[in-house]
């Protein structure tokens, strides 16, 4: 629709031109060589000024001093004032106050004039809006188990030795057209939950039942780890700033607080204890994979608060650790 509108603005513009043209050319039948190539160069003068006026008004919206629509409005201001520049000097060439016919500047200056304001109208209709980004998540902490009628400070786990990473994916997709104040985020991430038993004890694994129990040697490193494959979804609140192009625009949460609250869920896809230990005067190592009777399903809720890509993450299993 707007390559028709455009079309059919320069086709009028064309009939404007070879309307004066026929009227001045009732006047004055004959244009000399001379007169023609200095019509030529004042043109040229007029459209290399608009071309440097454009040129500062780009590097004006680059710099944020000004927004996209003022400066599609300065750009069509300087169009008007250049056709009014040529039509006045066109004027005073026909009416002998210059060496050169003005119908022909005409012809050259308003045709570009008009297709330049046409083509700041595209490329507004034209901006791209980036609404999804993806990121690289990467978190590392301290990880332990709530136990019944016990506090953290009494746990069976090491606190500093316990510990949690995840390596994950994400997409951040902004909800609304016109804000980006809360956005969606969404993706795939691999959980490493591990626990330090306390006392040089181990995990043992009875049919059903897994226990706690004293190694019979003295443990160098005792360390149970729940590998799990989780979606986190999470809203996330927070400023941004809008940055504005001529041919697109965007959202940036560089330098900015953000607040994202949800939860995950997933499943389990291994357990494997490590113990260290020495016999006989030679250091041992086991890696024994077992399910241990570790849940299957796992879910939680998780929450950050960040400044710019780095923030405090906190995440909660709903799940019990141990079926039994």
């Amino acid at each position: 629709m707007m390559l028709l509108i455009t079309r059919i603005i320069t086709m009028m513009a064309l009939v404007l031109c070879t309307t004066i043209l026929s009227a001045q050319e009732r006047q004055s039948q004959e244009i000399s060589e001379q007169q023609q190539e200095q019509i030529e160069r004042m043109t040229q003068q007029e459209k290399d000024k608009l071309r440097r006026r454009v040129e500062t008004i780009n590097r004006k919206l680059d710099n944020y001093e000004i927004t996209l629509e003022e400066a599609s409005k300065l750009k069509k201001e300087a169009a008007e004032e250049a056709a009014r520049r040529i039509e006045q000097k066109a004027t005073d060439i026909a009416n002998g106050k210059e060496s050169v016919s003005g119908g022909y500047a005409i012809e050259l200056g308003i045709g570009p004039i008009i297709a330049l304001r046409n083509n700041d109208t595209i490329r507004l209709h034209r901006k791209k809006d980036k609404r999804t980004y993806s990121d690289i998540v990467i978190a590392v902490g301290f990880n332990n188990a709530i136990q019944e009628g016990r506090s953290l400070d009494n746990s069976d786990y090491k606190f500093a030795g316990s510990r949690f990473f995840e390596l994950g994916y994400a997409w951040r997709t902004r909800v609304f057209k016109e804000s980006n104040f809360l956005r969606f985020k969404y993706g795939i991430s691999l959980q490493y939950n591990s626990l330090k038993p306390t006392d040089n004890r181990y995990f043992v694994r009875n049919g059903d039942v897994t226990t706690l129990e004293t190694f019979p040697e003295n443990l160098d490193k005792s360390k149970i780890r729940f590998t799990n494959l989780v979606a986190p979804i999470h809203f996330e609140f927070g400023p941004s700033k809008k940055i504005e192009r001529e041919h697109y625009f965007r959202y940036s949460t560089r330098k900015k607080f953000k607040i994202g609250v949800g939860g995950y869920g997933g499943f389990r896809i291994g357990t494997k204890q490590k113990l260290k230990f020495s016999m006989d005067g030679d250091d041992k190592k086991e890696k024994i994979k077992n399910s241990y009777n570790a849940s299957n399903l796992v879910y939680g809720l998780s929450g950050y608060i960040a400044w710019g890509g780095v923030g405090l993450y906190a995440k909660y299993d709903l799940n019990p650790l141990f079926e039994s």
